[in-house]
């Protein structure tokens, strides 16, 4: 079985206005507020939620890079990729509303490993999650604050996020496991 696209250009850039209108509104506006992406994917749809928000508000928004690579509790179990680096808001994110962003939610630990790694940067007054895409399965105890689209999955599927910047379309596609051996992205 081939990639079947489930999100567009267009479903994507909706999913992002409806998550950015959601951060304003459950944070009262935009003060004390800092977008934090997760590298790769996570990092671009955090500068376009940060750049949607500066729309609507009229205010610039402080966005972050948190990578997470050796925060995580199963590198002897997948490959990982070379790290990142992280750079924090000058000012810190002690006492500020921090939303992380990572492009799919799935076993929750690459949140997990966030959360840790956010513990090394500060102590914010709160995080919040959002995720392009939730394809269930958590292992832990994690779910997102804003979701772009629910998107159930069989554990072999594979879900692949395509970004413009870094790929030159935007789509989300999902194939089964056996075909996804040959796909570029492993969300």
């Amino acid at each position: 079985m081939g990639a079947i696209t489930v999100l567009e250009r267009a479903e994507i850039s909706r999913a992002l206005t409806r998550i950015s209108h959601e951060i304003i509104e459950a944070n009262r506006g935009v003060e004390n507020l800092v977008i934090v992406g997760i590298p790769t994917r996570g990092t671009t749809l955090a500068h376009r939620i940060a750049a949607r928000i500066e729309e609507i508000e009229g205010t610039p928004i402080e966005v972050g890079i948190l990578d997470v690579t050796m925060y995580r509790d199963d590198l002897a179990n997948h490959p990982t990729r070379t790290p990142q680096p992280t750079v924090m808001p000058a000012e810190g994110i002690d006492n500020v509303t921090v939303v992380l962003v990572d492009d799919v939610l799935y076993s929750g630990r690459t949140v997990r490993a966030a959360l840790d790694a956010l513990n090394d940067h500060g102590r914010p007054k709160a995080v919040r999650l959002a995720a392009l895409i939730d394809r269930g399965h958590r292992e832990l105890p994690i779910r997102a604050d804003y979701i772009g689209k629910n998107l159930p999955s069989a554990k072999h599927e594979r879900i692949s996020v395509r970004l413009e910047e870094l790929d030159g379309v935007d789509e989300v596609t999902i194939s089964s496991g056996e075909s996804a051996a040959a796909q570029e992205v492993q969300a």
